[in-house]
């Protein structure tokens, strides 16, 4: 079932109580999404966005937000779907083209995803997002030049581990463990107080079969986000397989998207 009858807009929503959810505004609903996505909760990350759009269907960045966490979530169709949705309203937004060029990727159409990364920078080619998704789509190319551009996108938020962590990620999907590790240590060098950072490190440790290291990392993201379900997920695999080779498989697949 698409996800565009949850993601649209419109009326108040009950929680799993019952109780009608209170009212809030704007910008509580942008906190709690950017909040969400910062600690791998990407499905309340994208019903906060939508959230966002009941209050302000005007926002492009809540539009684009929607898009990035189908991204994350592994639904490539629904967010290319949601992309075309977007700029219907929002023809030139660089941040909304960059989204749909990584979903696009994603989903194997890669010259289609370099023209929209193309048409991004063209528009306004001065955000980190914008280098980290034209990094993404030249890293499914298989291209070099996808290195300078997760390097462009650290150096114009400097001393920000989002960046580091984002081209972790992007480099763990396209089975780049080494360089993932080393942008996730680089991130942790800049924050060690973040639970996603201390995931990324295990998951890379557990591909190169580092297993003290990886378990140490995993207490650290577990111990910063008890909550999370990407951090128990890992950990449950961890305890059911004593970290051995088929758990390392397992996991490049779990976590790629």
């Amino acid at each position: 079932m698409s996800r565009f009858s949850n993601l649209e807009f419109g009326g108040h929503q009950e929680d799993e109580s019952g109780r009608r959810e209170e009212l809030r505004d704007e910008t509580y609903f942008v906190a709690k999404a950017e909040t969400a996505f910062t600690q791998g909760e990407f499905e309340p990350a994208l019903r906060a966005w939508s959230k966002v759009l009941e209050h302000n269907p005007k926002y492009a960045g809540a539009w684009t937000g929607q898009v990035r966490m189908l991204i994350e979530l592994g639904e490539y169709r629904e967010a290319r779907l949601w992309a075309d949705k977007a700029l219907e309203q929002f023809p030139n937004e660089a941040e909304l083209l960059a989204a749909k060029a990584v979903a696009l990727a994603r989903a194997g159409d890669l010259d289609a995803a370099l023209v929209f990364s193309d048409n991004a920078i063209e528009e306004r080619g001065n955000t980190p997002y914008i280098w980290l998704a034209r990094g993404d789509v030249l890293l499914a190319r298989e291209e070099k030049r996808a290195e300078y551009s997760f390097e462009k996108a650290v150096r114009l938020a400097p001393g920000n581990w989002v960046p580091l962590w984002l081209t972790a990620r992007a480099y763990f999907f396209y089975h780049r463990i080494v360089l993932a590790m080393q942008h996730a240590q680089q991130g942790l060098a800049l924050d060690a107080g973040r639970g996603m950072l201390w995931l990324q490190a295990g998951q890379c440790q557990l591909a190169l079969g580092l297993v003290t290291p990886a378990r140490l990392s995993l207490e650290q993201a577990q111990q910063l986000l008890p909550r999370s379900p990407l951090v128990a997920a890992v950990c449950r695999e961890v305890a059911q397989t004593g970290l051995g080779a088929r758990l390392r498989g397992r996991l490049r697949g779990m976590f790629g998207s």
